[in-house]
């Protein structure tokens, strides 16, 4: 969220990556014995024997481990990839934890030879008192490295092993490094946690390849992935840490944990009394006096991210593909595509209430199931084969986009709904934080914008409720957008007149004791640097403000101008204007951090065509001037990528459409593949489409840490440029599959009430939604920008709607949408993009033999007596035309009647 505020919360020193600093190395770097394993340089510690190098052939020096720090990480402490961690009991005896990081022994070497490559007894290592012994071996096997870990247990009595973790360190860290630096040399993790049929894929940060999958070796299933806490900063007792610093720069490492039942039980990590449930049943394994059992991992490469699925088959893995994705709305049933080398047993699905499956006929090679949602929630889909081995699919069902929608909406706007006109500060009226748990507005929190409609944090709430109205406008609600934008917004938020006119302010609330002594809570401790003083919180310098305030009023222009009598309080010219006065200002107030890509920058891009359609030149021209100095400067960055924090997933989007709209389609290419390098495609709707964010729970949420968020705002904003992308080249299947993931995943943060969460904690003592609504507007922008249907032929799984339902006839296919808004539609086949200011479509055909989209319009409202439809083909063919209307700024008007209207669209 912001570069500045983490050094005093988490007390780190973070080098910002304009500059490199150098990598510390606390002592020498360990001796390496290294070897040629397939495609890859292998070397492994001489006197641990644990991995030191994972490097592609070929590659240029890159390495997916953190082999530059290994002097830094060579002591007790720091996990490496061969590690160990344990939790177990003998008979009923208390759980006790080992960790064979922690305090290193001299491993015992055993022989090696053929395809060993090498072989130790660690068991020393693991700690006095260990009842077992622990034996590793690395071994070449069918072209690739594999690790395997041998528990045995030598003595009389039975031992029950409740966790069993394979610590997976690989280099995410970006400290010390430039932006070009960490694009070349850092990869991200991201876990498929699917039990038998779970991966992990780790990506280099620049979306090139090779990827690495990390596969599971005969009974080594994917059963959950924890953190591994920092040394120093984890509860008491807990052990399964490590010493290298997690930070906004460094996410930090985690473990495959192959059993995990055992965490039910652990001090340091009360499962007992989370909200959620795990992703998968935990596990323990019992071994008996003599018995043992061997886990391992096997590394592959996949030649680039798009080859990951192929690679996965080449291996013999099972393969699900959801479409499109893994949420499902109760009125929009989805598809799931398996692909493995032997058959299905049996499909289960837990809650069993929670959703169907239904086999339907589907291409060769592959099963296909028709997922029909009918619960709400998160569902878990057990695949059993005949081996006994299970693939876990994680779903989440949702009400219907439009009811969600509705929804929040209404949530936004009444629970949230704060207009004390006592208020100190003069925040009525407003929309602002909710805090769930408590089940009440905030109004004072000591990260001072969270209370002051400002800032992500602050500005989420009523960001979420303007942006519903785009597609779902419902006149009461409007109403209070228009009090808010007027009221409070204007000439409180933001600067009225003067040189500064346009300027947006950090925060409506602030702390100052002197002026209001009776005002601030007593249990809340105001001594931080996150509580603002006025002077603080009426600075103009933040960027980051700029694009919330925009969209608000870009909004409220569209609905006036487009609609009939949804707007009332000024005409549709005045809200332009303040948009415009916007876009400035924050070129001219906030210059530093405009360097920058913003979140929700697309909005700039779209009050800019708008100045264009409605003939104001002048102020045209100046939006676009400003905007291509930021252009020309992106486009001399090798990675153009920067932010307040020293990595961000936050300014990517609106680089990619400033350099697609200025013509510069190589930038918009290296950004398009660096979003594919931290957001994937895995069958879990958590992590399907979820662009990377670990900090801003710091900054947004009510449980303060760093930790993998799930479906922050960065899913459905990275989400933006990837549709882009694919209606440029819609052979790339991929692009809308991770699209749609973030779009979708972006939903499931909205509760049944309508409440929206800022996102979900992936760690397992939580396991649930953040209670603080937070900035998940911002994500909520992207999706309601977003929001579409497309219909799709795949040459491998035949047609496909991502958004609709399809049917096939003999001379058309059909697709009815249920993306929530209904108002774009993507025809693949034709290329053509079909785009409404006003009305709905209700269903919309592709006749291939005549080459023509007939789209079927809802009737008429009291607010819409026309419908505005604009067809584009970003692949860079000929836009088709309507059979009918009148073109009026960039948009055919077509009148709509008592009933449906058909509109027919063909090549002119």
């Amino acid at each position: 969220m912001r570069h500045d505020k983490l050094l005093p919360i988490m007390a780190l020193t973070i080098a910002p990556l304009a500059a490199a600093a150098p990598v510390p190395q606390a002592a020498p770097r360990p001796a390496e014995d290294r070897y040629a394993v397939g495609a890859f340089d292998l070397a492994l510690r001489h006197d641990t024997q644990t991995l030191a190098r994972l490097a592609p052939r070929g590659a240029g020096g890159f390495d997916f481990v953190p082999s530059n720090r290994a002097g830094e990480r060579r002591g007790d402490g720091y996990n490496h990839i061969g590690d160990v961690h344990v939790r177990l009991r003998t008979g009923t005896g208390a759980w006790r934890d080992f960790a064979s990081a922690n305090a290193r022994r001299p491993i015992r070497v055993l022989a090696a030879g053929g395809a060993t490559i090498a072989r130790a007894d660690i068991t020393a290592s693991m700690g006095a008192g260990f009842p077992l012994t622990v034996e590793r071996t690395w071994v070449r096997q069918d072209g690739a490295p594999v690790l395997r870990i041998t528990l045995a247990n030598p003595g009389r009595q039975p031992v029950e092993v409740g966790e069993l973790g394979l610590p997976m360190v690989f280099d995410n860290i970006i400290s010390g490094r430039s932006l070009e630096q960490a694009h070349a040399q850092a990869s991200f993790v991201d876990p498929y946690i699917g039990q038998d049929a779970g991966y992990l894929q780790v990506t280099r940060l620049n979306g090139k390849g090779p990827a690495l999958l990390v596969l599971p070796e005969a009974k080594t299933p994917l059963e959950a992935y924890r953190i591994l806490r920092q040394q120093g900063r984890a509860p008491a007792g807990d052990i399964f840490t490590d010493r290298s610093p997690r930070e906004q720069t460094s996410e930090g490492f985690y473990d495959w944990m192959v059993a995990s039942a055992g965490m039910a039980a652990d001090p340091a990590n009360p499962i007992a009394g989370r909200k959620g449930a795990p992703w998968n049943p935990g596990t323990s394994f019992t071994l008996a006096p003599g018995e043992r059992r061997t886990v391992g991992v096997r590394f592959v490469a996949a030649p680039a991210i798009r080859a990951i699925e192929p690679t996965l088959t080449a291996q013999r893995r099972p393969v699900a593909i959801g479409i499109p994705g893994y949420v499902v709305p109760t009125d929009a049933p989805a598809d799931l595509f398996v692909k493995a080398p032997q058959s299905i047993r049996s499909v289960a699905v837990s809650p069993a209430d929670a959703m169907t499956l239904t086999r339907v006929a589907g291409p060769a090679g592959w099963a296909r199931y028709r997922v029909t949602g009918s619960g709400w929630g998160r569902a878990r889909v057990a695949i059993t084969y005949a081996d006994g081995s299970v693939q876990a699919v994680h779903y989440y069902v949702t009400k219907p986009l439009a009811q969600v929608s509705a929804d929040l909406g209404r949530f936004a706007t009444s629970r949230q709904w704060f207009d004390d006109k006592a208020d100190p500060f003069g925040r009525a009226p407003a929309i602002l934080t909710y805090d769930r748990q408590a089940n009440r507005i905030v109004t004072q929190d000591q990260r001072v914008w969270i209370a002051g409609m400002s800032d992500e944090g602050g500005g989420g709430a009523w960001v979420a409720a303007a942006m519903k109205q785009l597609d779902h406008p419902e006149p009461g609600e409007v109403a209070k957008l228009e009090r808010l934008i007027d009221e409070t917004v204007v000439g409180k938020l933001q600067v009225a007149d003067g040189a500064h006119a346009g300027g947006v302010k950090k925060s409506l609330f602030w702390y100052d004791p002197a002026r209001f002594p009776d005002y601030y809570a007593k249990d809340i401790d105001w001594s931080t640097w996150a509580s603002w003083k006025k002077d603080q919180a009426d600075d103009l310098g933040r960027s980051y403000n700029y694009p919330h305030v925009a969209a608000g009023h870009w909004v409220l222009y569209r609905l006036a101008r487009n609609h009939v009598g949804l707007v009332t309080g000024h005409e549709w010219r005045w809200y332009l204007d303040w948009a415009y006065r916007t876009t400035v200002a924050m070129m001219r107030d906030a210059p530093h951090y405009a360097q920058f890509g913003q979140m929700e920058g697309e909005v700039f891009l779209e009050i800019l065509r708008d100045l264009k359609r409605e003939g104001m030149t002048a102020q045209a021209n100046e939006v676009e001037g400003l905007m291509r100095s930021r252009a020309d400067h992106w486009r001399t960055l090798a990675y153009p990528f920067g932010s307040e924090m020293a990595w961000d997933s936050t300014g990517q989007p609106e680089v990619y459409a400033w350099m697609q709209y200025f013509g510069f389609p190589d930038k918009a290419a290296v950004t398009r593949e660096v979003i594919l390098g931290y957001d994937p495609t895995v069958p879990h709707w958590g992590y399907n489409g979820n662009a990377r964010r670990y900090w801003d729970f710091l900054y947004g949420g009510k449980i303060k840490r760093i930790e993998r968020q799930l479906h922050h705002y960065g899913s459905a904003l990275n989400a933006v440029p990837l549709f882009d992308a694919y209606r440029r080249d819609p052979a790339d299947l991929h692009l809308l599959r991770v699209a749609y993931g973030g779009f979708m995943g972006g939903i499931t943060n909205v509760d049944r009430e309508g409440f929206a969460s800022a996102g979900f904690h992936s760690e397992p003592d939580v396991m649930d939604w953040d209670a603080m609504t937070g900035d998940y507007g911002m994500g909520y922008f992207g999706h309601a920008y977003a929001a579409a249907t497309y219909l799709v032929r795949d040459p491998a799984l035949g047609w496909l709607g991502f958004g609709g339902t399809v049917d096939e006839g003999r001379d058309a296919v059909g697709v009815v949408p249920h993306d929530g808004a209904r108002t774009r539609l993507f025809v693949a086949p034709a290329g053509q993009w079909i785009t409404l200011a006003a009305g709905t479509i209700a269903r919309a055909e592709w006749q291939p033999a005549r080459r023509r989209i007939v789209v079927t319009l809802d009737p008429a409202t009291a607010t819409t007596p026309a419908a505005r439809l604009a067809v584009e083909a970003p692949a860079g063919g000929k836009a088709y035309a309507p059979n009918g209307g009148r073109m009026e700024r960039g948009f055919w008007t077509i009148p709509l009647g008592s009933g449906a209207t058909t509109v027919t669209l063909e090549p002119r």
